[in-house]
């Protein structure tokens, strides 16, 4: 699960960057406001990536979410981008846990299998 979320978040790392560049351009929120949300939301993206394996840390990805689809009101395409990133942190959480569940399974049969009964 953390490397598919971790993919996740560092695409939205770079989407975040891209979407302070247009509201710097395009809103009449003041240039410094812009940063400092869009800055914050970049490194809290990335500090997300070595939060994941802790309590609390999908769930704090889950809020970058929401703050993505609520960016939208500043600059309107991340309405649908955030809808986008939302559905792919689904499916990184959803399948990731899988995926790691599947590979405990192998191991476990690895080891079964490896030793003299």
């Amino acid at each position: 699960m953390r490397m598919l979320c971790s993919s996740t978040l560092i695409g939205e790392f770079f989407i975040i960057g891209f979407a302070g560049l247009v509201a710097m351009q395009t809103s009449d929120v003041s240039t410094g406001t812009v940063w400092a949300v869009s800055g914050t939301a970049m490194v809290l993206s990335v500090l997300l990536c070595g939060m994941l394996g802790r309590p609390g840390g999908v769930q704090l990805g889950w809020l970058l979410q929401a703050g993505l689809i609520l960016s939208g009101f500043v600059v309107p395409m991340m309405f649908i981008l955030g809808v986008v990133f939302g559905g792919l942190w689904w499916a990184s959480v959803h399948f990731g846990g899988k995926i790691d569940e599947a590979k405990r399974r192998f191991a476990e049969q690895e080891a079964e299998a490896g030793s003299p009964a």
